[in-house]
């Protein structure tokens, strides 16, 4: 609903640029994978001329830094997390210029092994993309249609050195008939009713990821979702230059899956990532059509930091402010 969604950056709350973290402690279940979002909209509502910068803090955890670079654009990060206690503490601190503040905090939870690592005792996932390709506007897909509430950022969303590159011959392709999603990380159906095709064998893109050089976890998400009258193969290789070494098996959607309107998800658990990441499908000499793409996600490792939160009284220092 984009009026209600609208409502969510209408207020936000501010805090004083003094050193302390300022934090927010939200109850969990113990050894309970959730999803965290945090949202911050400036709009100029301090009248200051320096944007805001400042740290965000998981605990006592750098999550990432928070700078604003136009007040009117929605800044916002995302993680995945195991809860180690009865509360996940959220923090601002640091402030370099202008004032912490903070439009929207929110806690998804996640049901089974979703984004399950063997990693999650020691550390979390900062999402630094999560593309929803094919989209037919720029609209993001999330809840109903996400029963988790992840936010599938639309392909048709453009910005510098962000999906740039495109190779050419890139077209849209959809159906409107069910997929079948419920496995491993259960992207949502209408997603996976839309995707990229290379109708020329190959799609290109080259995007900057959040918070990366890293290790991440890096999957992508494909089903065969094209209609045809005589048997038809797609198989197709990931290409990363400099990174041979993470060039994956030929994906076959059709057998992977296996068949049509199914989902395939292959990726890694653990890779090490650079900040500008250029990757390519290609179509091997035996496919009869090029590549499909329909999302990925990427995630980089955040090691926990051992400590307290220093979490103090939010509303006795805190201001609401109307945008």
């Amino acid at each position: 609903n984009t009026s209600s969604t609208d409502t969510q950056y209408a207020t936000l709350r501010a805090f004083p640029s003094d050193g302390a973290k300022h934090c927010y402690a939200l109850p969990v279940a113990t050894r309970a994978r959730y999803l965290l979002r945090a949202t911050f909209l400036y709009a100029g509502f301090d009248g200051d001329d320096a944007f805001p910068e400042f740290d965000l803090y998981l605990g006592a955890t750098r999550w990432s830094p928070v700078v604003v670079y136009d007040g009117a654009r929605l800044v916002t990060r995302e993680a995945v997390v195991l809860a180690q206690s009865s509360t996940v503490s959220v923090c601002l601190s640091n402030a370099t210029t202008g004032r912490p503040f903070i439009s929207t905090l929110e806690l998804r939870p996640l049901n089974g092994s979703l984004y399950r690592t063997d990693a999650e005792a020691r550390a979390f996932l900062a999402l630094a993309a999560r593309i929803n390709f094919g989209a037919p506007s720029p609209d993001p897909v999330r809840y109903p249609d996400d029963p988790y509430d992840r936010i599938w950022e639309s392909d048709m969303v453009r910005r510098a050195n962000y999906l740039v590159d495109a190779a050419p011959g890139t077209v849209n392709v959809s159906t409107d008939k069910p997929v079948f999603v419920a496995t491993s990380e259960r992207p949502p159906e209408k997603v996976m009713q839309t995707a990229v095709v290379g109708t020329l064998g190959e799609l290109t893109y080259r995007l900057n990821l959040n918070g990366f050089p890293g290790d991440g976890w890096a999957f992508s998400y494909f089903a065969e979702i094209e209609e045809s009258v005589v048997p038809e193969t797609r198989k197709f290789k990931l290409f990363i230059p400099g990174l041979p070494d993470v060039s994956k098996a030929t994906v076959d959607v059709g057998e992977n899956a296996p068949g049509k309107l199914r989902l395939y998800q292959p990726g890694y658990y653990n890779v090490s990532l650079p900040f500008v990441l250029s990757f390519a499908f290609r179509k091997t000499n035996d496919s009869s059509r090029g590549p499909i793409l329909n999302a990925f996600e990427i995630y980089k490792y955040v090691e926990i930091e051992p400590g307290s939160p220093d979490i103090m009284n939010l509303f006795a220092a805190d201001l609401m402010i109307t945008c």
